[in-house]
């Protein structure tokens, strides 16, 4: 059971990141095609404004997938899909069109590193704020009851938040600096490690604040395929005062993307060890 609930964690925790991207789209005037909870074909789904909304079959992660990106490259890509399938009934909520929202490729570069900023921004911010509740409210035990004042757990609160989200950066600066090794990093399997090892819903909240911390701040790193990544070529684009071909930027997206999997494996490989030896 508590595998589940490691995977509502990090599902919580990616759904989060998504409608980051989702909420600055949106006011950015960039059509969002469909937003998505879990994986897997749709099993409900409905139409606002244009946009899809769908809960699919495997209920683990989510997306938002907006025009511009993969398939929806452009108009002209919509306008090809419609040509192929003339008869298709099926492609009538998920092909779009401009009628609403507009490629992101076409915003100007600005309103594109705000909206990809966006999911680890609100990654970090939900994480420090899903902490802060906690230590403000449960976390803190005050010696003197006249000291137990809303302004005082605030206060408290505040300073531990603050460590903690030092604590988070410390770490992954040392993944740089030599002071933690690639075989200390944990993956899903690790996560899930932990979450059976946890009890109490204060833990498990106290969980979710860490990930989605870390995953906001991992996520800034720039890496090819990663948030960060994207928002660096996207910062070269204000230096060249032009965009990157899309064939140059695909191929490093992918070289990005085949090592991200290399060390997912990686990681996964060394949970798998751990456990065993833990075992």
């Amino acid at each position: 059971m508590k595998f589940v609930y490691a995977f509502l964690i990090i599902s919580i925790v990616i759904i989060v990141h998504e409608l980051g991207h989702f909420i600055i789209a949106k006011a950015s005037g960039v059509k969002v095609v469909e937003f998505s909870v879990g994986m897997g074909p749709r099993l409900v789904k409905f139409k606002i404004k244009g946009t899809l909304y769908s809960i699919k079959l495997f209920l683990f992660g989510g997306s938002c997938q907006m025009l511009g990106e993969d398939l929806y490259e452009s108009t002209d890509a919509v306008a090809k899909v419609k040509e192929d399938n003339p008869t298709d009934k099926s492609q009538e909520n998920i092909v779009p069109d401009e009628s609403d929202g507009v490629s992101f490729n076409s915003v100007s570069v600005w309103k594109r590193i705000a909206i990809v900023l966006a999911g680890a921004t609100v990654n970090i911010v939900f994480g420090i704020l899903v902490y802060f509740i906690l230590v403000s409210t449960v976390g803190i035990q005050f010696v003197d009851p006249a000291k137990d004042t809303i302004a005082n757990r605030i206060y408290y609160g505040a300073q531990n938040t603050g460590k903690f989200i030092t604590s988070i950066f410390d770490s992954i600066k040392m993944l740089f600096t030599g002071g933690l090794q690639t075989d200390q990093m944990v993956g899903i399997v690790g996560i899930s490690e932990v979450v059976v090892k946890t009890n109490g819903i204060i833990n498990y909240l106290n969980l979710l604040a860490v990930i989605s911390v870390s995953l906001g701040v991992t996520n800034l790193l720039p890496i090819p395929a990663l948030d960060g990544g994207k928002i660096l070529i996207l910062i070269i684009e204000i230096i060249r005062r032009k965009p990157m071909k899309m064939e140059t930027e695909a191929k490093i997206q992918m070289l990005g993307f085949s090592i991200l999997i290399a060390l997912s494996l990686f990681v996964t490989y060394n949970d798998i060890l751990r456990i065993g030896a833990g075992s």
